[in-house]
């Protein structure tokens, strides 16, 4: 059973800001939904389309089991509860002005 203090992607005590993710979402039918860092659910949205998230990580062991979920946790161990930085999109792709 996971800690409902800790955030179950990255592990870390929640700070402040706590943002809910729904492992399938709302979109494809889900209705569950988990407690997640802004900075983790971000980085979900970013690497996972809809269609993604519910066919092939509708749970949150399948989740972080995925190589950038590792390591993007792996650079998150350490940091604040707080701690946030904008998510690139996914292929270093910058918006232009």
């Amino acid at each position: 059973m996971e800690k409902k203090d800790t955030c179950p992607l990255c592990d870390r005590p929640f700070g402040k800001d706590v943002q809910m993710h729904h492992l399938i979402p709302k979109s494809q039918g889900g209705k569950e939904t988990i407690p997640l860092h802004p900075i983790c659910h971000r980085k979900l949205h970013a690497l996972f389309n809809e269609k993604e998230l519910a066919r092939n990580y509708a749970a949150v062991e399948a989740l972080r089991d995925q190589i950038e979920i590792k390591r993007f946790t792996a650079w998150l161990r350490g940091k604040p509860p707080d701690f946030y930085r904008k998510t690139a999109p996914q292929g270093g792709k910058r918006r232009r002005k």
